[in-house]
This record gives C-alpha cells, structure tokens and sequence, in this order.
C-alpha cells in the first residue's frame, strides 16, 4: 500500500509583534497598522485538506482577494480623503479671497479717513480765516460807528422830566453857559443838529433817568465842551451831571470794565485816562503806562510791589456782592 504524504501545514508566520498605531483619518475612524491586517490575513487563510493536496481555494488566491480587497477599500478612504482635501481647499481659498477683500475695504477706509483728515484741517484753516475776517470786520464796523458819532455829546445824570425833555436843545445851552461861557465868549458855534434821550428797552425798570444824546453842528465845539468836562464836575442848576463822548454801545461796555480799576488809580494818585477806543493810561513812576486789556494791567501791577493786591477785581467784586 503505497504511503501517502501528508501535505505538511503551511508554518505560521504570525509573530508576537505588538498592535501597531492608529491612523486618525478626518472621520475620526480608525484603521488598523498594515502589519497587522497582513497578520490577520495569514490568521485567516485556508488551510490545505489533507488527501490529493487540492483545495477549493489556495492561500495565494485568498490572499490575492484579500489584496484587492484592501487595495479597493484604501481607494475609496483615498477619494473620500481628496473631496475633503479639495473641500478645505476651496474654503481655504474663500478665506484668502475674503482676506484679501477685507484689507482692500481697510484701505480704502484709510485713505477716506485721511482725505476726511485733510479736509478737516482745511476746514478748520477756513474757519480761523472767517473768525479773523469776521472779527475785523466787526471791529471795523464798530470803528465806523464810533466815528459817526464824533459830533456827539452823551449827557449823563440829567433828570428825566418831562418840563426838561420837550426842550432839550435849550437845556444844552444853559448847561454850556453855566459850566463853560468862555466858549460863548469866544463865538463858538454851540448849535445841535438835535437832541433826545436814549432808548431803556434794556432795562425798564431802572430807576435812574436815561441818558441825553446831542449832535452838535461843530467838531471843535464839541471838542472843547469835552476838554472842559474832563477838568471839572458839570452841573444844571445846582445838580451834579457827567458829560461824556458818545460811543458805539460795544465801546462803551469796554470802558465800564475799567471802572473798578479806574475809580482805584484815581485814589492811587495815578492819573488814569480812558483813551480811544478803550484804552486805560496811567502816570506810574515817571511814565506813561497803556493797556488794551485788564489782564495787562494785572499782570503789570502785580509785578510791582507798591501796586501789588491793590487791584484784586475779583475780590473787589466779591465784596460788593
């Protein structure tokens, strides 16, 4: 009896290697280590049956399909893997095309914001020109005013009667004979070209009589009728009354700031003036002084110790209130 071989077992190849790493693909899903799947193929494949040495299927044929099988199911992990690489790309290139977008918008919000700059610089260069332009000309308008009121005459303190202002062009006259008859004497022109009292919308309840407004005919007349008023007190019958130069009502809001300052240098001894249009001079230490502001006069008096807190305005005011 003839001796049949025994087909020998294919020897396990299987050996003790550890489980190889995980591969995270962007599902999440994990796929096990190459070695290891090819360990599990050779596990799994068939066995030769004992008898004539034939099988239904052969271990290279199962480890052929077994080959197509991975090969095909890496392909498709492959392709899933490339649309969603293409899928990140295009979003990728979204966001580089919106970057792109959002620095040109910041551009060009810089430039708008530094045209918006220039402009405003321009507009503020064009707005000190008019407040110079418009300071000018009111200083130029006031200047006007105040030059067409040079024949004028302002009659401070005479009382608001009726008897007294349906004739005060009479009125005006006794007041030139009673305090300056030498310009009667020397033929001096005292005519008015008119008379009347000045208007109390501003305040009418105030208590004391409103001023008297004369334009006389000539300049040299009212001229010396002021010089005269500057050395002495006037009066009309018996009654203390001021003459003054008539001057736009701005003008004459600037002198009155004076008068604290003026009424204390007269008591000084300093010989205060109020020049035109609002200026105040002194005789300080042989000199003749001129200021335009208070804030000169301040300045200066306190930088001399015999003026030094004798022409505190504020306290001076604080005390009267």
């Amino acid at each position: 009896m003839a001796n049949s071989t025994e087909p020998q077992k294919p020897q396990n190849t299987k050996k003790n290697k550890k489980k190889g790493a995980t591969l995270d693909t962007f599902y999440g899903a994990k796929i096990q280590n190459t070695e290891q799947t090819e360990d599990n193929i050779k596990e799994n494949a068939p066995k030769p049956s004992k008898g004539n040495g034939n099988s239904p299927q052969t271990y290279e044929e199962f480890e052929s399909e077994m080959t197509k099988k991975m090969e095909a199911f890496w392909e498709e992990k492959l392709e899933i893997m490339q649309k969603k690489f293409t899928h990140l790309q295009n979003q990728f290139d979204q966001t580089v095309k919106e970057n792109q977008a959002l620095k040109a918008r910041i551009r060009q919000l810089e430039d708008n914001d530094r045209v918006k700059e220039q402009e405003s610089i321009k507009q503020s260069q064009n707005t000190k020109k008019l407040e110079e332009n418009i300071k000018y000309l009111t200083d130029k308008v006031i200047d006007l005013e105040n030059r067409g009121r040079r024949d004028n005459l302002r009659i401070i303190g005479l009382p608001d009667k009726p008897e007294i202002n349906t004739k005060l062009d009479m009125v005006i006259q006794d007041i030139i004979k009673e305090n300056c008859p030498e310009i009667l004497e020397q033929g001096g022109n005292t005519s008015t070209d008119r008379a009347h009292r000045t208007p109390s919308t501003l305040n009418p309840q105030k208590t004391t009589p409103r001023n008297v407004i004369a334009k006389f005919q000539s300049y040299q007349t009212k001229e010396k009728i002021l010089q005269e008023a500057r050395k002495r007190q006037f009066r009309y019958k018996g009654m203390p009354i001021r003459v003054t130069q008539d001057l736009a009502s701005s003008t004459l809001n600037d002198r009155k700031a004076w008068n604290m300052i003026f009424r204390k240098a007269r008591e000084l001894g300093l010989q205060p003036r109020i020049s035109y249009p609002a200026k105040l001079t002194i005789y300080f230490q042989g000199k003749v002084w001129a200021f335009n502001k208070i804030e000169d006069f301040q300045l200066f008096a306190k930088k001399r110790p015999e003026l030094c807190g004798k022409f505190d305005t504020e306290n001076q005011r604080a005390r009267n209130t």
